[in-house]
């Protein structure tokens, strides 16, 4: 007979035996082959876990730090009364992202054409 945990295998052709008894005087009888096996005392198997261990997309969103992937910005627009400090170009491109808690107001980044970028909170 071999045992992995609380599971109990019998030595012969392998099928799982019914659930032990604790004590090493109980026969465990295989349903398979008709084969008798000495019980023996489960083992207590401790594991110990933490949530890194079991990556998920949920855990990921809920977590402080988030990665924003600039592909997948959509709302690029130009905002004709910004001027870039750098240039002085007028209209400048910006894109509104929520990048604190739900209950701050949003970030606005803006990018000017000659490369200079720079970012305001609501």
């Amino acid at each position: 007979m071999a045992a992995i945990g609380s599971l109990i295998f019998c030595t012969d052709c392998g099928n799982l035996l019914p659930a032990s008894k604790g004590t090493a005087k109980n026969i465990l009888h295989c349903e398979c082959c008709g084969a008798e096996n000495p019980d023996i005392p489960s083992r207590s198997i401790v594991t110990r876990t933490k949530a890194s261990d079991f990556p998920s997309p949920l855990r990921q969103k809920l977590s402080s730090v988030q990665t924003i992937e600039r592909h997948k910005i959509e709302s690029s627009r130009v905002d004709p009364n910004m001027d870039c400090s750098e240039c002085g170009r007028n209209g400048i491109r910006y894109t509104e992202l929520q990048t604190r808690g739900a209950d701050e107001g949003s970030t606005i980044m803006y990018n000017c054409e000659c490369g200079h970028k720079w970012n305001m909170n609501n």
